[in-house]
């Protein structure tokens, strides 16, 4: 699911990055920086200056998780289109992609999988999202692809108690955005693409066990990985269910108690995405307060696929802003 990182000469996207809102330093040194969109902060005193006044809560938050191996500027324009929409905008990368250092995949830097990315770092992005934005906005995960899953996974842990000793799951979060997200179990794909799908999940695997890491950006698949988070996958692939090595937390059973509210938007022709995946997917969460829509052609105006959304999400806007705002 690879996207690159500069869209392509036909494709000029003159968007700028979003400002930088703080950089996150994980306790190993891993480096994530935050991006931000801030919205306007709502008017609360009295005309004469005097105090303050009852007025708006804060707009909500949206933080963009991305796709495996999509750095999250990739996401700078569907950014602006939430912020015109009122939101507060902020965009990470995952552990060793894009901006994050050190680079994932390369020799020498630490293997991380599944367990990292939900139980270390997005709970210590969300912390410094909370310390820059305070506690009153209203905060939601968009997750893409991989990083619908993951959010979807972390917003269940910190909402269950843990049951083993050791430090706080982080800030919750107040639902969670799923577009263009499934479950990668190889029976959801049907029985034409489910075994070749199976094959190359087993092949990933073991690839990224012999040289210790998976070269993505190399093979055209995912970007340059861990091999943790690549065998992290390929497991949820094999079994349908979401584990990860290391862990003490039941991922399951965290998902089947999450009552926040999640919205679910599959989008036309998405082929990575279909909606036997995403229904195998929202099938783990049965207490969660579910909205779904489809994300038409029609809608966009233009053509639209895994990715391509995220260059014509303007009617998508919207509805996940109107979304924030009644849920």
């Amino acid at each position: 699911m690879t996207q690159p990182e500069t869209v392509g000469p036909n494709q000029p996207d003159p968007v700028a990055d979003l400002p930088l809102l703080v950089t996150v330093e994980l306790p190993d040194g891993a480096r994530v920086p935050v991006r931000a969109l801030r919205a306007p902060a709502p008017e609360r005193f009295l005309p004469s200056g005097s105090g303050p006044a009852p007025g708006p809560p804060p707009a909500p938050a949206v933080l963009i998780v991305p796709a495996m191996g999509t750095p999250a500027r990739f996401y700078r324009r569907f950014a602006h289109r939430l912020h015109g929409e009122g939101l507060t905008v902020l965009t990470a990368d995952l552990r060793g992609q894009g901006e994050a250092t050190p680079r994932a995949g390369r020799r020498g830097t630490r293997d991380h999988g599944y367990r990292a990315i939900v139980e270390e770092d997005l709970p210590a992005v969300l912390a410094a999202v909370r310390a820059e934005l305070g506690p009153e906005p209203p905060l939601y995960l968009l997750g893409h692809s991989l990083g619908g899953q993951l959010g979807l996974v972390h917003a269940a842990l910190t909402a269950a108690p843990s049951p083993a000793p050791g430090p706080a799951p982080g800030p919750g979060v107040d639902g969670v955005v799923l577009v263009a997200t499934g479950s990668v179990w190889f029976r959801a794909y049907g029985p034409l693409r489910g075994p070749a799908l199976l094959l190359g999940q087993l092949l990933i695997a073991a690839t990224s066990t012999v040289l210790g890491r998976w070269p993505g950006a190399r093979l055209g698949f995912g970007g340059d990985q861990p091999k943790g988070v690549m065998r992290d996958w390929a497991r949820q692939g094999r079994t349908g269910r979401y584990t990860a090595k290391g862990s003490a937390r039941d991922y399951e059973t965290a998902l089947a108690a999450l009552e926040l509210p999640v919205l679910a938007v599959s989008v036309e022709r998405d082929t990575f995405a279909p909606a036997a995946a995403l229904d195998h997917l929202l099938g783990k969460i049965p207490r969660a307060r579910l909205t779904r829509r489809h994300y038409t052609e029609r809608e966009a105006g233009t053509r639209l696929d895994h990715f391509a959304w995220t260059k014509a999400g303007g009617a998508l806007a919207k509805q996940v802003a109107a979304w924030t705002s009644t849920d």
